[in-house]
């Protein structure tokens, strides 16, 4: 690790400087929050900024925050549209859907306006210093005293959290590239005047040419639907697709949906986006070490079936945070010290990213068994099964 060289005046010093402002990066802050550590946030945006993403707040990441504090959960629900979540749609190949009914709703709210109300959050109730334009330059220093230069000016850590995303800049210096990370791609656009859509529904539909994915219709409301669809990167390199363009031939040529779209206007552009999977069977890749440690998208959280990442994002920041005290309470930061974390991940979060990932390659290449699994559904209480399948 090379050493930077200090200005005359030294930079301002934290016990801890997480990077990433986004779900990970805000509950981790949120949950220090009382520690008497010294925080820094930073991120390379200005807030409010976009974020490409389906947008879908499962109910597990605002039950998490509410374990925090339920005036969190009371602020973000404020976010929701009309009516949260209840129902999801799936559409299988076959052209037969089952519903699904949610007992603990999740809702879909634009990250424009949810990133932004998770950070104001953070400036409400904690005393974490945040640095918006703060792009990460070089990191020098060794654990215990990190050297990070930042376009906003250089600062001094004892520990860093990388919550800097897909492309983690954090996790590009501080740890070795995965032989062949596990991922996913999705294209997404927002839409208004949809025909057929329920404000209380998501809608998933599944293909019968590449199923390894789905197309989905999450209403963000204000009469706006995030449209979207995502697969395994393997599949999309394997038939050289371009998931744009597909995209486009589901909202106007698909039989049922392309009904709906016929009188919708697209806003905005299509803008594509990586999905870090988690689940993978095998040796667990590291998402800590010497004097860091990493969380959501960088750490490879997302649910491999679902394609979503917020929850785990959140929980991760969480879980991230209290490793961080740990550490600090004992004032060591080297890679043995901070292994709690991983464990810790692994056994909330592990379970479920590996079911996922199981029943992903159970079902992404049997057409047939989607179909087969819809119509079980159909029969009297086989519906509770099902559900509890697909979690």
């Amino acid at each position: 690790m090379t050493i930077l060289p200090l200005p005359a005046a030294a930079p301002p010093a934290f016990d801890v400087a997480i990077v990433g402002a986004g779900p990970a990066g805000a509950a981790c802050a949120l949950a220090l929050r009382g520690s008497g550590l010294r925080v820094a946030l930073l991120d390379k945006a200005r807030f409010p900024r976009d974020k490409v993403c389906g947008d879908a707040v499962p109910g597990a990441a605002l039950t998490a925050l509410a374990r925090l504090d339920p005036a969190y959960r009371a602020a973000l629900g404020a976010l929701r549209p009309q009516s949260p979540a209840r129902h999801s749609r799936l559409v299988a190949p076959s052209g037969r859907s089952l519903w699904l009914h949610w007992k603990n709703p999740s809702f879909s709210s634009p990250r424009l306006a949810f990133d932004n109300a998770l950070l104001a959050l953070v400036r409400q109730h904690t005393d974490t210093e945040i640095w918006e334009e703060a792009a990460p330059q070089a990191l020098g220093g060794q654990p215990g005293a990190w050297q990070l230069a930042t376009t906003l000016g250089p600062l001094r850590a004892r520990l860093l959290v990388g919550c800097d995303g897909a492309q983690s800049w954090m996790r590009r210096q501080l740890l070795p590239a995965p032989a062949r990370p596990h991922a996913g791609v999705a294209v997404r656009a927002y839409f208004e005047h949809v025909a057929g859509c329920q404000e209380d529904t998501t809608e998933f539909f599944f293909s019968r040419d590449y199923l390894a994915g789905y197309f989905w219709l999450f209403p963000v409301g204000a009469g706006r639907y995030n449209v979207g669809l995502g697969m395994l990167s393997e599949l999309v390199s394997r038939h050289h697709l371009d998931l744009k363009k597909l995209l486009h031939e589901w909202v106007t040529a698909h039989p049922t949906l392309g009904p709906r779209f016929a009188q919708a206007r697209q806003l905005g552009p299509t803008r594509g986006f990586g999905l870090p999977l988690g689940g993978a069977p095998g040796p667990a890749a590291p998402i800590s070490g010497a004097g860091f440690l990493l969380c959501g998208d960088a750490a490879a959280l997302i649910d491999p079936l679902q394609g979503h990442g917020i929850d785990t994002a959140v929980r991760s920041g969480i879980l991230a945070a209290q490793q961080v005290r740990q550490a600090c309470a004992m004032g060591e930061f080297g890679a043995a010290a901070l292994a709690g974390y991983d464990r810790a991940v692994r056994q909330q979060l592990g379970p479920q990213l590996a079911h996922s990932h199981r029943l992903l390659r159970l079902l992404g290449t049997r057409p047939w068994l989607v179909n087969a699994g819809v119509r079980l559904a159909q029969l009297p209480g086989m519906r509770g099964l099902v559900q509890r399948l697909v979690g």
